[in-house]
């Protein structure tokens, strides 16, 4: 069944994430950061985007997207496809590098743009990697060392985010070095994260998921299996991301104790 279309964000702004498959990393040395920035900066020359705000961290990519074109999508599998074509050539590596739908959280009134592109810039901070202004694969420098930065090799778009906090852009740069510093307070953070923790699949989504990508035609059939195949399937579809164990055991037809046990 195919996927229900992603809504339009009014603001036209989008949280957008990508993860390596089963939270592999996808970095793992200087010349891979380097060459999802090239991407970046080509994907925006083509479909004419902004980027507010991005992190690239070992196993997964926040992006901040204002598309006024409605080519989100587009977007993010160009990006992904052309870092993967990359990454398997280089790793001699085959199969999907990212899992199989990216993640997007509409971004609707100026005041959770500005919280993101904190968020964002805290990720690496939260993750004990490094401090933001030591971290080399975001765009928090980009925010104060703009002037010193060839129009060449700029990637993300700071006017409309500088504005946010004063017109004048020395001004606003020295609010916004504060701004980020500041820890989110639980509220943004809940409502900044929401699209990860809260972003399942639909019953519809899981069935498609498990016949065309698991290649299992009559999913009742799952119950009849031996024990260790039935659970090795059972694993399969716990690894989907967005879906939960009470949702397993109601398309299976298969008890929550079963679900819960398979590890």
């Amino acid at each position: 069944m195919p996927r229900q279309a992603r809504k339009t964000s009014c603001s036209k702004v989008y949280h957008c994430m990508l993860r390596g498959v089963n939270k592999q990393d996808i970095f793992f040395d200087k010349q891979d950061y380097f060459k999802f920035q090239e991407i970046l900066k080509k994907t925006k020359t083509k479909y004419f985007y902004q980027l507010y705000s991005y992190v690239l961290m070992p196993n997964h990519i926040h992006l901040e997207i204002k598309d006024e074109n409605q080519n989100l999508s587009t977007i993010i599998h160009n990006i992904a496809t052309s870092y993967a074509i990359y990454f398997n050539k280089k790793y001699e590596r085959k199969g999907h590098l990212f899992e199989n739908r990216f993640k997007s959280k509409n971004v609707e009134n100026a005041y959770y743009i500005v919280n993101l592109v904190r968020y964002i810039h805290q990720n690496p901070v939260k993750a004990g990697i490094s401090e933001m202004e030591n971290y080399k694969w975001s765009s928090y420098l980009e925010y104060f060392k703009v002037n010193n930065i060839d129009e060449k090799n700029r990637i993300v778009d700071t006017e409309e985010i500088l504005f946010q906090f004063l017109p004048e852009k020395e001004k606003a740069q020295k609010e916004f070095l504060k701004f980020n510093k500041e820890m989110i307070r639980f509220k943004e953070s809940t409502e900044l994260l929401q699209y990860e923790i809260k972003n399942k699949l639909t019953d519809e989504e899981v069935i498609y998921f498990i016949k065309e990508q698991i290649g299992i035609d009559n999913i009742q059939d799952i119950q009849k299996y031996n024990k260790k195949y039935r659970n090795s399937i059972i694993k399969k579809i716990k690894n989907i991301e967005g879906i939960t164990q009470n949702q397993i055991s109601r398309i299976l037809g298969i008890t929550i104790n079963i679900i819960k046990k398979v590890n």
